[in-house]
């Protein structure tokens, strides 16, 4: 008893980054083994460090259309003791170009809204300027996307976003008044969230994904072992939508990934995804996961063949798929892909037979388990080689949830699920904006002014 516990502990202090779907900030934790280091590409020497030779080069570019024109002159006095004022000028001999951004100070302005009476009697007010809020004093639009910004971009807790703003600009916003930007800026953002998610809805391949993330109550609720939530993610190229709940088949159904039917949703095989309750979905199951697990296989195996033959096979494939969508082909060359997926089958084949009576060291069963959906949804594995237009992968939608790890290692845990929910919700619409060439900071402002960036439904693509 004693050695199979050992046994799984080793199993579990020697899962990575590399070999499982654990998280590379898990790396660096005492006792676990690190993921070994990646192989160098090609043949020849090693690269230097630094820019390498050919690589385009980055400088600051002179401008025939500068926004300024300062003349300088000499100043003081010559040496003979006249005054350099009334010297002859001999013309520009030295010309200097500086990049530089004005030094950001609050200002206050009073708006004083007058009333007049026309000539037919009645009377009108003027309005106020564009962003004010209630009251007689408050912040404007500008001060107000900053806060946004700090907070959910940069992933700044409230006190420091005080802290920062009040040292680049003089202004110093309560951290009540900050934090509540949150809620404010969410509650402007009702339609556009709507709307990305229609959009979503109408593309041809969505990557979803889903990590825990610690909110709320330190208590565990009844019945869970973790006081935690999960964050999923739905995203495309271009549009991002995020919701906070659950791992549960509720939370799941509530989310657009029941109106996917229509698209091929590329996940990492977490069992919800093949529910009857979501409808009837087309998978593409993510390559890059499945990789990952495959590399575990072959550290439980270490005298297989199977697996590196598996792992080559699938990665020559991706490959190939990338080099094809690259050059605008329809599809992969069909006999460069025949025979890479006949690799592939053959491995899978092999290690069926070599797992087909598994003990109980641990790793066995889940590599047994990992053969079986290679063999019985080879179509759902594949997929991305018969269809371009589908990524082999979800890491879109990984590197879209990299700011949730990001913003625990900052904060720690997430005191108000409301508030969390606001927070998701803006960095969904900064996100989309983003990825369609808009600047965050000009989105953030816009919607402070009551007039967020609402994308067009155009058709699926």
């Amino acid at each position: 008893m004693l050695a199979a516990k050992l046994a799984r502990l080793e199993h579990l202090l020697s899962r990575n980054s590399s070999n499982s779907s654990s998280p590379p900030s898990k790396d660096d934790d005492a006792g676990r083994t690190p993921p070994p280091a990646k192989k160098r590409r090609g043949v020849g020497p090693a690269r230097s460090r630094g820019r390498q030779r050919g690589a385009a080069g980055s400088n600051l570019a002179w401008s025939d259309d500068p926004d300024d024109r300062r003349d300088r002159f000499p100043e003081g006095t010559c040496e003979c003791g006249a005054d350099l004022v009334g010297a002859l000028d001999l013309g520009v001999v030295d010309r200097y170009q500086q990049h530089e951004i004005p030094l950001v100070t609050v200002r206050l302005t009073q708006y004083d809204q007058h009333a007049a009476r026309c000539g037919c009697g009645k009377v009108h007010t003027a309005a106020r300027p564009e962003g004010a809020r209630s009251g007689v004093v408050g912040y404007g639009p500008n001060l107000q996307a900053w806060a946004v910004y700090l907070m959910v971009v940069h992933f700044v807790p409230a006190h420091r976003c005080v802290q920062l703003l009040e040292s680049l600009t003089g202004a110093a916003p309560s951290v009540g008044f900050v934090h509540g930007m949150l809620a404010r800026a969410a509650g402007l953002l009702d339609e556009v969230d709507q709307r990305i998610r229609t959009l979503i809805t109408l593309a041809y391949a969505v990557c979803c994904d889903e990590t825990p993330l610690r909110v709320g109550s330190k208590t565990p609720r009844p019945g869970r072992k973790k006081a935690e939530k999960y964050l999923l993610v739905a995203c495309t190229e271009l549009w991002t939508q995020y919701m906070l709940g659950d791992r549960d088949l509720d939370t799941f159904k509530a989310f657009v990934v029941k109106d996917l039917t229509d698209s091929v949703v590329v996940h990492d095989r977490y069992q919800n995804y093949d529910s009857a309750e979501l409808g009837t979905l087309v998978h593409q199951l993510c390559c890059q996961h499945l990789l990952r697990d495959l590399d575990g296989a072959g550290e439980v195996y270490p005298d297989a063949v199977w697996p590196g033959q598996v792992v080559d096979a699938l990665r020559g494939l991706i490959h190939q798929a990338n080099l094809a969508r690259e050059a605008g082909h329809d599809a992969i060359d069909a006999s460069v892909k025949d025979k890479l997926v006949y690799r592939f089958r053959q491995g899978v084949l092999v290690g069926l037979s070599d797992t087909a009576s598994h003990g109980t060291r641990p790793g066995e069963r889940k590599t047994r388990l990992l053969l079986e959906v290679l063999r019985d949804r080879e179509g759902d594995v594949l997929r991305f080689t018969h269809d371009l237009l589908v990524p082999p992968t979800s890491n879109q939608a990984e590197r879209d949830l990299r700011p949730s790890k990001i913003q625990q290692n900052i904060s720690g845990r997430l005191t108000s699920e409301a508030r969390t929910k606001d927070r998701y919700k803006i960095l969904g619409y900064v996100s989309s904006a983003a990825k369609n060439g808009l600047n965050k900071m000009t989105v953030l402002r816009d919607a402070m002014l009551g007039r967020p960036w609402i994308p067009q439904v155009s058709a699926p693509t």
